[in-house]
């Protein structure tokens, strides 16, 4: 994918309030605290690491739910109505943002954590741009596409241009991207309110993100590059490709929605790509129906991982299930992809076990 430095945007996800650090039950029910209202399962446990007990964090969105579609009822309504911050994804995910935010009432302050990010673009091949060659020509190539991007959205602001689906929003696969997200948030919370002790806490779980990081890399890095092959449910581990030198060599849905549909060229082809390049796994995802993906496997005559198996990827698991904070989803992904490639990872550091 080329890439593309630009504000995020409130765009799509999906809602159903669930409490993280504790439920939201109308105003005055976390006392002098902030309420703090999340859209995805990531970014509530990445806020409630951060805040510990000097904030209430409300999720939107259920572990394991889709994170592309949503109809809000009354308690998501209610959720927001009372909240000071809504922290959002953005980069186009929360296409129903808007118009919940206004049915809502919501007053508070939106915390945008994809700004500042370099977004991939979505649009053309979903792999431009990863073949490390010739770095003038991508750049040569950024560029016309840049140009022709600004004279066909003209008038735009950033929001609106995301909306349209410019970027990937799946920022959170690369970790260096949520310690980016969680710098804005323990910005946004300590503006909000100043009085907040959570410079310990954000300063511990930060550092955690770092670690991640490193243990990714040096994980990865056990599997030459060339080997390094992956086949997904929907097209959600692009930032993980460009970070990691991992290449995706295609997807069961053939978009970054989860609620797309794939074509019977589509399967023929895909199939054919995974007997042609050695992929040794097809990999089903924790919000996806794995049917789809177990009929390629069977099909390219390779493994399928799906139930416990499976990756997370626009949601995290139940709590209490080694998917079920964002640290540990990052942990089980690197570990089933780097298994499959026939290769152990690194002992996990302490300070993440």
């Amino acid at each position: 994918m080329r890439t593309l430095t630009a504000a995020g945007a409130i765009g799509a996800m999906a809602l159903a309030v669930t409490g993280c650090a504790g439920t939201a039950n109308g105003a005055g029910s976390a006392g002098d605290r902030l309420e703090i209202v999340t859209t995805t399962t990531q970014l509530a446990d990445i806020t409630s690491e951060l805040v510990g007990d000097a904030a209430e964090v409300t999720s939107l969105l259920q572990p394991g739910a889709s994170a592309h579609s949503f109809d809000p009822g009354p308690s998501a309504l209610g959720a927001l109505a009372d909240a000071d911050l809504l922290i959002v994804n953005g980069a186009g995910l929360e296409e129903w943002l808007d118009d919940t935010v206004e049915a809502s009432g919501f007053a508070g302050t939106v915390v945008d954590t994809s700004e500042g990010l370099e977004l991939l673009a979505a649009e053309g091949d979903p792999h431009e741009g990863h073949d490390h060659g010739d770095e003038a020509e991508g750049e040569e190539h950024a560029d016309e596409a840049e140009h022709a991007d600004e004279a066909g959205h003209e008038g735009e602001t950033a929001e609106e241009h995301a909306a349209h689906g410019e970027f990937d929003p799946h920022v959170w696969t690369d970790p260096a991207n949520a310690i980016l997200q969680a710098q804005a948030i323990r910005d946004a919370v300590t503006a909000a309110d100043p009085e907040a002790d959570i410079d310990a806490s954000a300063d511990a779980y930060i550092a955690q993100l770092g670690e991640l990081e490193e243990w990714m890399r040096g994980s990865i890095e056990q599997v030459p590059v060339e080997e390094r092959l992956v086949v997904t449910t929907h097209d959600t581990f692009g930032y993980l490709e460009r970070a990691f030198d991992v290449q995706v060599v295609g997807t069961v849905l053939p978009s970054l929605d989860d609620s797309a549909d794939a074509s019977a060229a589509h399967i023929d082809g895909l199939v054919a790509e995974i007997r042609a390049t050695g992929t040794p796994v097809v990999f089903s995802e924790n919000a996806i129906d794995p049917q789809l993906a177990a009929t390629i496997a069977r099909e390219a005559g390779v493994e399928l991982r799906q139930g416990e198996d499976a990756l997370a990827a626009d949601a995290l698991g139940p709590q209490g299930s080694p998917t079920g904070t964002y640290i540990g989803s990052q942990m089980h992904n690197t570990t089933a992809i780097v298994t499959a490639w026939g290769a152990e990872p690194l002992p996990v550091p302490g300070s993440l076990s």
